[in-house]
């Protein structure tokens, strides 16, 4: 019993903890997703290729908005950042198809 409180509350504070990370990170400010700020190597550029049109159009509307009002050294109001709790990873699961696959071509290569 004690054991399950303590790995609760433990479970509690990395929650905390990644919520104060995530809005010290700071790019929930500009209305960007956690998604919006991957680095664009090959992986991800096919994984953007393979998203659904709704969601890159999002995803352009959010880096848009945000270069410009970087652009103009202010932020959105409080009340329209992404919450932690709103950030949804709409690339992660093209992105772990498209490394899976290209995992899978390099180990065919390698016979």
């Amino acid at each position: 019993m004690i054991s399950s409180c303590s790995v609760a509350g433990g479970s509690r504070l990395f929650e905390r903890i990644c919520k104060w990370y995530y809005n010290a990170a700071g790019f929930n400010k500009y209305g960007l997703m956690r998604d919006d700020t991957l680095h664009e190597d090959d992986d991800v550029k096919e994984a953007l290729k393979r998203l659904p049109e709704h969601l890159y159009n999002e995803r352009v509307f959010r880096i848009k908005r945000a270069l410009d009002l970087s652009l103009k050294h202010q932020i959105l109001p409080k009340d329209q950042w992404v919450k932690y709790e709103e950030d949804h990873h709409y690339l992660e699961p093209y992105l772990k198809e498209v490394i899976r696959e290209r995992q899978e071509r390099e180990a065919w290569n390698k016979k």
